[in-house]
């Protein structure tokens, strides 16, 4: 199916404009996302229901540590305090963390992954480094499922702010792929890069106010972690969306979307200078 839709793009009139070939690169990218989800749990009985069990799993070992072992409390309005509160907010935090480091660290290898379709001349680029993102982002929106499901179980009730979610996903996935077109381009010429990511996400995690309240950072540096790290306002954001049933984190949102929109025009520009010489170094 990929090779008749290239050769699509090489027969096709270049006298039909650009909307023919934007169309044509969002058959593409949805081709080659769902080539990926398919491809990751091929031959596995349990299939795509693999990302929320792993989620699941890091969820409760995190409720266990936290929670239970070291005690930590939240205070949030109209939510009881309680290890299962915990846990969905816990959940909701965790969910945005999940689909950037999966689809960021994978789309560093996007590119030198698939030297065969670099070398096609008719091949779009900027395709690669999505197909990681988007794939991530869509296992994550299964467990966003199973979360307000456990929501409504628990407190009976769904916010009307669930509406708001695309509002925060947008942003998130503009800062998701201009980091990774980022990583890609340089990955390329420098191997080390996804190691790199790596060692640079798991300290990020803990700079990130998801396991534990931001009540808990210092006054005098809370207002730099939220302004400065935008997973820390997207964290905040599902959890208002989806636990607390008002945006408070509204000031938070706009400061995170504007660095995404900037980290995307920043890594966009990066990986269309870089790629030019991708075909001769793979």
């Amino acid at each position: 199916m990929l090779k008749g839709s290239i050769s699509k793009a090489g027969s096709g009139n270049p006298t039909k404009g650009s909307d023919n070939s934007r169309s044509f690169k969002l058959e593409l990218l949805k081709t080659l996302v769902q080539r990926e989800l398919e491809a990751r749990y091929k031959g596995s009985v349990l299939g795509n229901l693999w990302p929320v069990l792993t989620q699941l799993s890091q969820l409760l070992i995190y409720t266990y540590v936290f929670s239970i072992v070291l005690k930590v409390k939240l205070n949030l309005a109209g939510v009881p305090a309680n290890n299962l509160t915990y846990g969905l907010w816990l959940f909701a935090g965790l969910l945005p963390w999940f689909a950037f480091t999966n689809g960021f660290s994978q789309a560093a290898s996007s590119v030198v992954n698939q030297p065969n379709l670099v070398k096609k001349v008719v091949f779009p680029l900027g395709l690669l480094p999505l197909v990681p993102v988007l794939a991530a982002f869509v296992e994550s929106t299964l467990g966003l499922m199973v979360l307000v499901a456990f929501v409504a179980i628990a407190t009976q009730t769904l916010h009307a702010t669930l509406w708001l979610m695309p509002l925060i996903w947008l942003p998130q996935l503009l800062l998701t792929a201009g980091l990774g077109y980022f990583a890609a381009g340089l990955t390329v010429f420098l191997r080390d890069i996804p190691q790199t990511i790596t060692v640079v996400l798991n300290l990020w995690f803990y700079l990130t106010p998801i396991v534990y309240p931001a009540e808990s950072v210092p006054e005098s540096l809370r207002t730099l972690v939220f302004w400065l790290n935008p997973l820390a306002a997207f964290a905040q954001a599902y959890r208002d969306a989806i636990l607390v049933g008002s945006f408070q984190h509204g000031a938070e949102w706009a400061m995170a979307s504007m660095v995404s929109v900037s980290v995307f025009l920043a890594g966009l520009w990066s990986y269309r200078k870089l790629k030019s010489g991708f075909a001769d170094v793979l």
